[in-house]
């Protein structure tokens, strides 16, 4: 287990430092695998905080984005409170499903997603909508993708503004999720932050080589290769899941 968790850390972290993005996609995706997703979403916390903070503060401007994505981060937090979908580990419907279905919707738009419109004249009404949006599904799948991406790429930021939109964004889901699992326990289930700060290192290491990975193949080339992979993993998921593979 600890091998395989390693491993996974480690190309999560890879493919975070290639594209930017990821890390929660990819390791909730296969660590579900063997695991519960409420006990992927725990060894989750850790590498997704330390990697989401240090994506929000590698630039300056910190509070203007809070200003202006307040309803957002609100909308995030009332969403991961009450959510409307099934949550990690409980009710009847199984998260792996709908963690699936996620993962597959995720990687189409990154396949067939070239210009967003410009919404961000709607911004002041849909900021909390999407916010509630991504916090009920953060604590339903424990990744936060859809629609907060897509959203967030909508109001066509500046390039540094996106990044650390999306990690503002990333680090309050993180927060919520982190909060959820603790106040809403599976029983057998204990969260494991021992096993969570040892995949840290591995997350960490990822992203570095990622980093050098970035600047000898061509971007959009293995992006292709990364979403159709998660649109395939995806409906994988979904099919076993209601007993069709």
């Amino acid at each position: 287990m600890l091998a395989f968790v390693i491993f996974v850390f480690a190309l999560a972290g890879m493919i975070k430092g290639t594209l930017g993005l990821g890390l929660p996609a990819v390791s909730m995706g296969l660590l579900s695998l063997v695991i519960s997703p409420f006990q992927a979403a725990t060894l989750l916390i850790i590498p997704s905080m330390v990697t989401n903070v240090w994506q929000l503060f590698a630039e300056g401007q910190v509070l203007k984005l809070i200003r202006r994505f307040w309803p957002l981060l609100l909308g995030i937090i009332v969403g991961s409170a009450w959510s409307v979908f099934p949550t990690l580990g409980h009710g009847s419907f199984h998260s792996e499903a709908l963690l699936g279905g996620m993962l597959a919707l995720y990687g189409v738009y990154g396949l067939f997603a070239k210009s967003m419109p410009n919404v961000s004249k709607h911004e002041h009404w849909l900021s909390p909508i999407m916010g509630y949006l991504g916090g009920a599904l953060t604590v339903a799948t424990g990744v936060v993708v859809i629609p907060v991406v897509p959203y967030l790429q909508s109001l066509h930021l500046k390039r540094d503004e996106l990044v650390q939109a999306l990690g503002l964004a990333f680090t309050v889901s993180t927060l919520c999720l982190a909060v959820y699992l603790h106040l809403h326990p599976v029983k057998d289930t204990p969260i494991d932050y021992q096993m969570s700060l040892i995949a840290l290192l591995p997350a960490l290491i990822g992203m570095w080589l990622g980093t050098k990975i970035r600047y000898r193949i061509p971007e959009q080339k293995f992006r292709k290769v990364f979403f159709a992979g998660l649109v395939i993993f995806g409906l994988y998921m979904v099919l076993h899941q209601l007993g069709w593979l």
